[in-house]
């Protein structure tokens, strides 16, 4: 399977990996047309004092370094932040550790905000809604790019038994293979990492 088509779905089911001493972040992507894994979200080299830190209140303040891969280990994209004190800037690469954007988060922002910016820091959309019922969408003003939810008329309920489910809609207005594809599925990988009280 061709990288690129992963990236251009428009409709993926996001499982997370449920454990009960679990610091790093695991989640399979899945095509909820076919049922099958299509990416996998991992995070390899988590050092023990950040894996210690992760289960206590400075969670949000914790560095990272997860990996979006095919099932096959191409990678997609891989998600970075340093340890974050007041501002949390997240940088996105691409497969070949170019950087295509990242998340600037808007500081002391209630409920949850954050743009997403290109390579220059420019905005290009906002992520907005509400963190607690998981319902937000990327939008720029009038268009929304992308909308996230744990509802979606057409999944069988079996794919919902877990509350670490949701489904990231991307609309077909973002162009295939454009970088603000990577950046919407990077920014609801490691968005409870940046977000989440």
């Amino acid at each position: 399977m061709n990288m690129g088509n992963v990236v251009n779905n428009n409709l993926f089911l996001v499982k997370e990996h449920v454990g009960l001493f679990k610091a790093a972040n695991n989640f399979d992507i899945y095509d909820p047309s076919t049922g099958d894994i299509i990416m996998e979200c991992r995070e390899p080299s988590l050092g023990f004092f950040t894996k210690l830190l992760r289960f206590s209140d400075y969670k949000r303040m914790t560095p990272f370094d997860i990996q979006i891969r095919t099932p096959d280990g191409q990678r997609i994209v891989r998600i970075q932040r340093g340890i974050s004190i007041f501002l949390s800037k997240v940088i996105v690469s691409d497969q070949d550790n170019n950087v295509i954007g990242g998340f600037i988060q808007k500081l002391f922002s209630i409920g949850g905000k954050f743009d997403v910016v290109d390579r220059n820091d420019q905005v290009i959309c906002k992520l907005e809604g509400k963190w607690t019922g998981w319902n937000f969408s990327f939008t720029d003003g009038e268009r929304e790019y992308a909308h996230v939810s744990k509802k979606w008329a057409g999944i069988g309920k079996e794919l919902f038994t877990s509350a670490d489910n949701y489904v990231l809609e991307i609309s077909s207005d973002v162009p295939e293979n454009d970088d603000l594809r990577k950046l919407i599925l990077a920014a609801v990988m490691c968005i409870d990492m940046v977000l989440k009280e």
